[in-house]
């Protein structure tokens, strides 16, 4: 099967949602991704389909790009799909994009339970600088806050 990634629209919003219930205590809701999508500048979604089905998603990635830094505000792989290394496929595109856009370093929050993503992120290069204390207001859980820096010092994009 051959998967694309692609900007996420307003009519992939109801199943992106529907990820968000199976992947989170506390998901985001349609309202938020909304929001994201028609007032926030800095926001940029993108979408794992298939090019045979390009309107299933199969998962999802949000981030924020300031100036020249990027803050992932989210990513998940539908349950039936986890396993296929489409988070990886999904991240990488997120930092392709970042690049192209001119961002050098990038950032996220992650709950030190999630062994799967911790492992994700630190194959991609990310590496925990801090605690962010009482993070998750649904359990209290820390989230270790993770950067990866984009560009290498020759100006060119870091590989893994």
């Amino acid at each position: 099967m051959n998967y694309v990634l692609r900007p996420m629209r307003e009519e992939d919003i109801a199943q992106i949602v529907e990820i968000e219930k199976q992947s989170f205590p506390t998901p985001w809701s349609s309202y938020a991704f909304n929001c994201e999508l028609a007032d926030n500048d800095f926001a940029h979604y993108l979408i794992v389909t298939t090019e045979k089905n390009p309107e299933q998603v199969l998962g999802y990635g949000g981030m924020w790009i300031i100036i020249d830094e990027v803050h992932i505000t989210n990513i998940a792989i539908a349950p039936a799909y986890r396993g296929r290394k489409l988070g990886e496929f999904l991240m990488r595109g997120m930092v392709a994009l970042a690049v192209q856009k001119g961002a050098v370093r990038m950032t996220l929050e992650v709950r030190p339970s999630n062994n799967t993503a911790l492992q994700l992120y630190t194959k991609m290069g990310f590496k925990t600088a801090g605690i962010r204390p009482d993070y998750y207001i649904d359990t209290n859980e820390d989230a270790l806050i993770m950067w990866k820096e984009l560009m290498g010092k020759d100006g060119r994009e870091n590989g893994e």
